[in-house]
């Protein structure tokens, strides 16, 4: 009652009380449907099973999900999350991408959920990791267990945002790493907030199968469209 919740889509105290998003809000929102690329998850505008980026580069990741498209409602919900320490929004966050791809994520047999970690100088400025927040309200609902410490980031990198697909994978260089030798898990599954082209998810990857994991899946909570 003294705290009551804040709606991820209109900032405002939601409507009906209790719940994790107004009635109205929640049908702005865009859901991925199918037709969907056969690899990242993207919701296809034309015919075939890849989305551009997948067609014209290998990833190093097995499949990707995601539970909405990337847009104006969402967009401005995310960045509330990450900058204005809307950590609530959290809860929503993970309850849509348990419904959405719950069955999805169970299907592959995932061990563990590994959140993409943010810099240590990130960490500080922020006071949480966005992906680690989501990934523990995912976890609770799938009953996956979630292993923070299995990646770290070892380079505070630019914002990918305003790169091009070349420039986000050279940026991303060297940027993680996996503190044990090896790692006894054959599947797991990376979580983050935004997919775009994959360059973090396929650099998260490409160390996580270094250390011996098997099997490398992907599920945002939202992904940009393809084409």
């Amino acid at each position: 009652m003294l705290f009551p919740r804040i709606c991820p889509v209109c900032n405002r105290i939601v409507s009906p009380f209790g719940a994790d998003i107004c009635t109205d809000c929640i049908q702005k929102l865009t859901f991925v449907n199918e037709p969907v690329c056969a690899r990242c998850g993207k919701p296809l505008d034309e015919e075939g099973d890849l989305c551009s980026d997948c067609a014209n580069m290998d990833h190093v990741y097995e499949k990707g999900c995601a539970a909405l498209v990337y847009d104006e409602y969402i967009s401005k919900s995310i960045y509330r999350f990450k900058y204005n320490g809307k950590q609530e929004f959290s809860h929503f966050y993970g309850r849509i991408m348990s419904e959405r791809l719950g069955d999805i994520i169970k299907s592959w047999n995932v061990e563990a959920i590994v959140p993409v970690p943010v810099h240590r100088s990130k960490l500080k400025k922020r006071g949480y990791n966005q992906a680690a927040l989501i990934a523990k309200e995912l976890s609770k609902r799938l009953k996956i267990p979630v292993n923070e410490a299995l990646v770290i980031r070892t380079a505070d990198t630019k914002v990918q945002k305003n790169l091009g697909a070349r420039e986000r994978q050279n940026n991303l260089k060297g940027a993680f790493k996996v503190p044990r030798n090896s790692v006894e898990l054959n599947t797991v599954l990376i979580v983050d907030d935004i997919y775009t082209t994959g360059a973090t998810v396929d650099s998260v990857a490409r160390c996580l199968k270094g250390a011996g994991v098997s099997s490398v899946y992907s599920a945002t909570l939202c992904i940009g469209r393809g084409n």
